[in-house]
């Protein structure tokens, strides 16, 4: 009787496969994130950028306004002026949502990851989740942030808004949206590249040197094509003066924006479980 019990006993129980709930994952990717320096730096850099180069320009424009000619008055878009910095914020949060996976890769706790949690969607998501959780924080406080600083150094007599100005809000919360789907969008690209100075590279490329290529092309298509890249989307998200010549409305091209993300994610995903960790 007792050899069977000592036998029964050092039997090793194999560990259930997907053993973690979702909300396990969740806050496994949670810890990883918040417990990486480069994180925190990335953050801070992001809302020092978004809030710092606004408040620059506003404070600029406030200084040069009585030497401005009439016309740029008029034409004077003072929420669009606060929220530059989130064109320059875009890429410290893109850096951030290819970090978040690529770091893995090149470090092999991903396979770690992977042999605890054999369910490679379901981590996917998780990482998808938390990491946008993160970004829609970090880009809406910066927008806003951003914003209120701006509108306070635009002083009279320079013109300044407010959030019940028309559009404003729309643009500053769509401003802070824009950065959010474009470091998904990021993630998605270090999860299909694996490689943080690749993924990188395409991302910028994305933003700052496709839209050169497109503006080469004979004219009438250059237009019909910029209206869709991120660059000219963002422009129109957070401008209050009415949409760009040729660009969708700003929640049409924020929605079209979405679906980037959302196929190069689903892309991401399929080839997450179909290639060797």
């Amino acid at each position: 009787m007792s050899s069977v019990t000592t036998t029964d006993a050092a039997t090793p129980r194999a560990v259930p496969s997907s053993h973690y709930s979702f909300f396990d994952l969740v806050k496994s990717e949670w810890t990883k994130i918040r417990t990486v320096r480069s994180t925190m730096w990335t953050i801070g850099v992001t809302i020092l950028l978004g809030v710092g180069i606004g408040a620059l320009v506003t404070a600029v424009t406030r200084a040069h306004w009585a030497s401005l000619a009439p016309g740029n008055h008029i034409g004077f878009d003072p929420t669009q002026t606060s929220l530059i910095g989130l064109f320059i914020a875009q890429f410290s949060v893109g850096v951030l949502g290819v970090m978040i996976i690529s770091a893995e890769y090149s470090t092999g706790t991903i396979r770690a990851t992977f042999s605890a949690a054999p369910k490679r969607s379901k981590v996917f998501a998780a990482k998808v989740f938390v990491f946008g959780l993160l970004a829609f924080a970090v880009a809406e406080f910066t927008s806003f942030v951003a914003f209120f600083l701006g509108q306070f150094l635009l002083s009279s007599p320079a013109t300044h808004a407010t959030l019940s100005s028309p559009g404003a809000l729309r643009a500053v919360f769509g401003g802070g949206l824009y950065v959010c789907v474009l470091g998904l969008i990021a993630l998605a690209m270090g999860t299909i590249i694996r490689h943080t100075a690749g993924a990188v590279s395409a991302f910028v490329g994305v933003l700052l040197i496709l839209p050169i290529v497109v503006q080469a092309l004979p004219n009438q298509i250059s237009l019909d094509v910029r209206r869709f890249l991120p660059d000219r989307i963002g422009a129109n998200m957070i401008t209050t003066k009415g949409a760009l010549f040729q660009a969708f409305s700003p929640w049409v091209g924020l929605m079209i924006l979405c679906l980037y993300a959302l196929g190069l994610l689903i892309i991401g995903n399929s080839m997450l479980e179909s290639r060797d960790a």
